[in-house]
């Protein structure tokens, strides 16, 4: 008995510590229980027998089988579709669109239909075409008949007849065919109308998708029930999608049902007839605004409250009031946006001195982001000095060039633009004009735009007329503004890389390093790429080719490839020449492949890798981009390192080396775009064969293409140090860049400067 007393006090005391949890967990489980028995006990149970669904309750939203939502749910509740494929039915690749907003079923917001007709078109419909139509996503034209010549820019939709009931009925027709799966909204509006094109963008941003609408300018029918109200056309109105795919089974019934001497009220009375719908002039808090001009309206006196307010003014009867009324309502906007960033900066003055930092923290200008503030000396941006009539950082990298273009444009604006702003604070008092820019800096901050810092020599007039010579030092932002979107066609990774790669004697040494990283990083991985040799031989190595080959050695290493790899062939060809010109080699690669073909001009020294290959693809567009990558050049490991071991972890990637702005040897593009460029070329040079000895294949793309040249930085290309052998028989500038080349890609300042150190330190001792 002392013995079963001793072991229950043992088990006793090891529970003690868990006593608290144990009565927690079965306090909580009682509770618990006891809520569970309350709820069921005050709500009625519902009998789970098999059989069908018993009714809703009274009150209850109706919901269907399976705990789907009711009619009135179906926007709200998300439903999960299980993915279920037949085993007895074989396995198809689903094909995926090219866009997401494709395959979510996204729609563009706005699509903008003018009504012309063919006297006009030249007149009226240039002016809108010159105005508001650039400021739509998609606008087109539709008249009955059209003239012999189409103006350019202008999209055109002719229906083959005047009269104006018919050209509604096909425009409609038309409208839904093309574009009724692709826009939410529709604007309807004739050559003879002003529409301001922001305030139409912002009406339907505020507007539900969900509702059929039918807005514009109510107005009523002649003899007609005075309830039904019709859109004037000469106003513009909006329509729907929904509302447009409900009309159009209709449309074909009011053709022949409805007469009608007037288009708009024809689709009025089609619209109310068949789906029950007035047109209004408010909607879901919505106006919309229009304003009636009289004759011999002046726009620039016009300041009453409905014609600044106005989304839509008609009518217009001809293109100099158009222009007039496109200007004024211009300059109302402008003068709204103004007042706007006046009142926002107030805002941010008031908020900014309630912040631990106070009135100190308000930057300059009030709502700009702050200035950069660089972390260590290397993130500094630096300052570049210009006149009126030179600037001191050239893009070539001299010291000194004329101020040219678009630069001798923006130092004149910001000029004006000082003194302009100089006057606006100090008159009446004073008034000020330019005599000389003393000093001029300019530095672009990515985080804010572009400052600028003038010393003028300005001469400051009294309102009594006297004057005096000052010197005054202002400063200005021209802030980024909003950044667009800029379309680009489609693109796939799953294009196949054409590599040429082209070698000399002294690139025998490079060869078997460059084929070995192919192998790897391509043909193990069954990358989409194929490679092509260019064989350059010398006159005297081409006549000595039976005896030695110089290129035997790597003959033999592409056929060990092609043992390895069964279903991959490596071609070579061979060219002879003293000069090897990018242009004329590249002339011989081309007529050899396709016109699809995409190329990568690849030079030994590259590390082919599938990350690189893959931007190739992405960043070159056929007819439209090509690029010319940046590759990372390794610094000397001699004057780098100077007999220490090199850095090769992760951690020093890309440190010890530059980017060599000089090389232009690696190149992407379509043989199709080179094919074009290179007619022009020829068409130009006539045949004279040492004009191509001073070219490149960039030279050839950037003077005769006309397509985008992207030149970027790629991180993904990188070359070990190794000193090239530049050819003095090419062109001086070819030649000055590749000397350059080489010197620049020695090492560092800090890594010359200290071998010189060491080495006068040597000498010394």
């Amino acid at each position: 008995a002392v013995g079963a007393a001793m072991r229950l006090g043992a088990v006793l005391s090891a529970l003690r510590p868990a006593l608290p949890l144990l009565l927690g967990l079965s306090l909580g489980c009682s509770l618990s229980l006891l809520r569970a028995s309350w709820s069921h006990g005050a709500a009625e149970e519902r009998c789970l027998a098999p059989g069908p669904p018993a009714p809703p309750a009274r009150g209850d939203p109706p919901e269907a089988a399976e705990g789907r939502p009711g009619p009135g749910h179906e926007d709200f509740r998300p439903r999960i579709v299980p993915y279920y494929r037949d085993p007895n039915k074989p396995y198809k690749k689903v094909l995926r669109t090219r866009y997401i907003q494709t395959e979510l079923g996204f729609h563009e917001r706005l699509f903008v239909a003018v009504l012309t007709s063919k006297a006009t078109l030249n007149t009226l419909a240039v002016a809108v075409n010159k105005t508001v139509a650039h400021h739509f996503p998609r606008l087109l034209y539709f008249t009955g008949l059209r003239s012999a010549k189409v103006p350019h820019g202008m999209v055109l939709v002719a229906h083959g007849d005047e009269r104006p009931i018919w050209l509604m009925y096909e425009t409609m027709n038309y409208i839904h065919q093309h574009f009724g799966s692709d826009y939410d909204w529709f604007y309807i509006m004739q050559d003879d109308t002003y529409a301001q094109a922001e305030q139409v963008k912002a009406l339907v941003t505020h507007l539900s998708i969900n509702q059929d609408v039918y807005l514009g300018r109510a107005e009523e029918f002649i003899g007609g029930d005075e309830q039904a109200r019709y859109c004037h056309g000469g106003f513009g109105y909006l329509l729907s999608r929904s509302l447009l795919l409900k009309l159009h089974p209709h449309l074909d019934s009011c053709r022949n049902e409805i007469l009608s001497v007037r288009p708009d009220e024809w689709l009025g009375r089609c619209i109310i007839d068949f789906l029950g719908i007035t047109c209004v002039s408010q909607l879901q808090g919505q106006h919309y605004r229009t304003y009636e001009l009289a004759k011999n309206t002046e726009p620039e006196k016009e300041e009453e409250e409905d014609f600044q307010a106005a989304l839509a003014v008609h009518p217009v009867s001809d293109m100099t009031l158009m222009y007039r009324l496109h200007k004024q309502f211009s300059r109302i906007q402008l003068d709204r946006v103004y007042q706007e960033i006046q009142d926002l900066q107030m805002q941010i003055r008031n908020l900014t001195a309630l912040t631990p930092a106070g009135e100190a923290g308000v930057t300059w200008p009030v709502g700009i982001n702050a200035p950069f503030l660089p972390k260590s000396r290397f993130e500094v941006i630096s300052w570049d000095y210009f006149t009126e009539q030179h600037l001191f950082s050239c893009p070539d990298g001299s010291p000194k060039c004329e101020l040219s273009g678009a630069s001798k444009a923006d130092v004149s604006e910001i000029i004006e633009s000082a003194v302009e702003q100089l006057n606006r604070l100090y008159q009446p008092l004073l008034r000020f004009s330019k005599r000389q820019l003393l000093n001029g800096y300019r530095r672009f901050d990515p985080t804010r735009g572009m400052e600028y810092t003038l010393d003028l020599l300005l001469e400051a007039a009294t309102q009594k007329g006297h004057s005096h010579v000052l010197a005054k030092r202002v400063s200005l932002v021209r802030p980024l503004s909003k950044v667009e979107i800029i379309p680009m066609p489609y693109v796939t990774e799953a294009t196949r890389v054409q590599l040429v790669l082209p070698l000399t004697v002294q690139d025998l040494d490079f060869v078997a390093n460059f084929l070995d990283m192919f192998a790897m990083n391509t043909l193990d991985t069954h990358d989409n790429a194929l490679l092509t040799l260019l064989f350059i031989y010398h006159p005297y190595d081409a006549q000595r080719v039976g005896q030695m080959d110089v290129f035997a050695g790597v003959k033999a290493m592409v056929g060990e490839l092609e043992k390895r790899y069964a279903d991959v062939k490596i071609p070579w060809i061979s060219v002879k020449t003293e000069v090897p010109s990018q242009v004329k080699l590249m002339d011989i690669v081309s007529k050899k492949h396709p016109v699809d073909t995409l190329f990568f001009l690849a030079s030994v020294w590259t590390e082919i890798n599938m990350e690189f290959l893959n931007r190739c693809r992405m960043n070159t567009i056929s007819n439209w981009q090509v690029f010319f990558p940046v590759h990372f050049q390794e610094f000397n490991p001699a004057l780098v390192y100077r007999g220490e071991q090199t850095a090769s972890s992760n951690t020093d990637f890309l440190r010890d080396g530059h980017f060599d702005r000089h090389s232009f040897a690696e190149a992407c593009f379509y043989n199709s775009d080179y094919m074009t460029a290179r007619t022009k070329l020829a068409a130009d040079i006539l045949d004279r064969d040492e004009v191509l000895e001073s070219m490149e294949v960039f030279d050839v793309f950037l003077h005769y293409s006309g397509l985008h040249l992207f030149r970027a930085v790629e991180p993904g290309l990188v070359q070990k140090y190794t000193l090239r052998s530049c050819n003095p028989r090419l062109s001086e500038e070819l030649y000055h860049r590749c000397v350059l080349s080489n010197l620049e890609g020695l090492a560092s300042r800090s890594h010359l400067a200290m071998a010189l150190f060491e080495q006068e330190q040597a000498n010394s001792t």
